[in-house]
C-alpha cells in the first residue's frame, strides 16, 4: 500500500498547471490561517514586579549605575 502523500502527489500531477496553482493558493490560505497562532497581546499588569529579586537590591538607580560602570 502506498503512502497517502504519494497518492496525493500522483493526483496533483494529473491536474493542469492552472489547477495546480489554484490548489497551491488554497493550501497557502489554509496554512496562513492555521499554522501560526496569533500572538497574544502583552498584559502589562501581569508584568508588574517581575524584576524583583534579580539582584537590584533596594535601589534600582544603583543597579543601573553599576551596569553603566561595567561598560567603561
Amino acid at each position: 500500500m502506498s503512502h497517502p502523500i504519494v497518492e496525493i502527489e500522483k493526483q496533483i500531477k494529473s491536474l493542469s498547471p492552472d489547477e495546480q496553482l489554484w490548489l497551491m493558493e488554497k493550501i497557502a490560505q489554509h496554512l496562513r490561517k492555521s499554522a501560526r497562532p496569533r500572538q497574544k497581546e502583552v498584559d502589562w499588569k501581569n508584568l508588574y514586579g517581575l524584576g524583583r529579586g534579580l539582584g537590584w537590591g533596594n535601589d534600582a538607580q544603583e543597579y543601573v549605575n553599576s551596569l553603566r560602570e561595567d561598560r567603561m
